[in-house]
């Protein structure tokens, strides 16, 4: 069952800070992170960037991510469009907590790690999560859906950031370094931050710290919708955008040398238009679906339910349950899972009564 959670502006992610059991942070689009505490919104937003932020269409505040050591630390990591190039640049800032008032971000600590100039206003990718490994993860979309460039034509490329999987270690180096084994680090010419490539709107991705795999909900064009997995210890692959949608040709001008199959492909039928990449559920309270993967459709809603096995999606069904306008999952520190809806409601994931 779903239980509803308070009403936000455009909510688009939920997470909490590993081990904070009591509080659950709410990303808003325009510009803010909200604090529900005891069931409660508490009225100072945690961080406040609407005046920093280019919201409009799919661009805005597009998740944050808690330092895994952010109880000493105070450092959280948010991806917003800024108000820097005409499309609003994608930016990835840490910030740090205030001394005086753990329940605020300090402004005056951003600290920008990376900015990448947008083509057109739309596909950002936007996710971030730290992995296992204790290295920061970010999805890149690749900037335009044919508007103002060719469709994809920035995925196959490793001297760009756009349609891909980054990864960096931002509490080293200046403003960030390298981590130990990034597969295109000692390529000529290659960005060394890119994991993946090959992508389109990776919206969002999740790691799941049981087997260290990747899922990618990757947002199709016109006929395929996919989910991708990358293997625990597996990088450089290439997802095949924009030679193929799902395993369509989608583009024979293109050339891709060893194009990765998604783990699923969703035609668009019966009103499917938009993958929405969830999470693994890892509910002591529910654990009819533990190990399962969670992800659903923009415009149906429906919450689909996966078994992974070797990478493999091998089963794929209806949970039966739909959030209107489905934009995001999300998890607690507690391994409680929640949805987030373009209408401006969060939903817990409870077991059944």
């Amino acid at each position: 069952m779903l239980a509803k959670i308070g009403g936000f502006d455009a909510p688009d992610f939920v997470t909490s800070p590993p081990g904070d059991s009591s509080r659950l942070f709410v990303v808003e689009q325009s510009g803010s992170v909200r604090i529900v505490e005891n069931g409660e919104i508490l009225p100072t937003p945690f961080l406040d960037l609407r005046d920093h932020v280019t919201y409009a269409g799919e661009s805005g505040l597009l998740s944050i991510a808690f330092a895994p050591d952010y109880d000493r630390s105070g450092l959280v990591y948010a991806f917003y469009n800024s108000r820097e190039g005409p499309y609003g640049n994608s930016r990835i800032s840490e910030f740090r907590r205030s001394a005086a008032n753990p329940d605020v971000v300090d402004l005056s600590s951003e600290r920008v790690l990376l900015t990448i100039p947008k083509p057109y206003e739309n596909h950002n990718g936007g996710m971030l999560q730290f992995g296992p490994d204790g290295y920061l993860y970010a999805s890149v979309g690749d900037g335009d859906p044919g508007v103002l460039n060719p469709a994809g034509i920035f995925s196959q490329r490793l001297d760009l950031l756009l349609g891909k999987i980054l990864r960096i270690d931002p509490r080293s180096g200046t403003p960030y370094a390298i981590p130990p084994g990034n597969p295109f680090a000692a390529t000529p010419g290659a960005r060394p931050e890119i994991w993946a490539y090959g992508l389109r709107n990776p919206w969002r991705f999740w790691i799941d710290p049981a087997t260290e795999d990747m899922f990618i909900g990757d947002v199709g064009s016109t006929s395929r919708e996919e989910l991708d997995v990358i293997r625990s210890k597996t990088s450089g692959e290439d997802f095949g955008w924009p030679c193929f949608e799902g395993t369509l040709v989608f583009d024979a001008t293109e050339s891709c040398a060893n194009p990765v199959a998604p783990a699923l492909e969703i035609p668009h039928d019966n009103g499917v238009c938009a993958v929405v990449g969830g999470v693994v559920v890892h509910d002591p309270r529910i654990p009819s679906l533990s190990g399962r993967y969670l992800y659903g459709d923009l415009c149906t809603g429906k919450i689909m339910v996966a078994v992974v096995t070797g990478g493999h999606v091998t089963a794929s069904d209806a949970l039966g349950l739909e959030v209107p306008s489905l934009t995001s999952f999300g998890v607690d520190a507690l391994g409680r899972v929640y949805l987030t809806s373009g209408t401006g409601d969060v939903f817990r994931l409870d077991p059944a009564s």
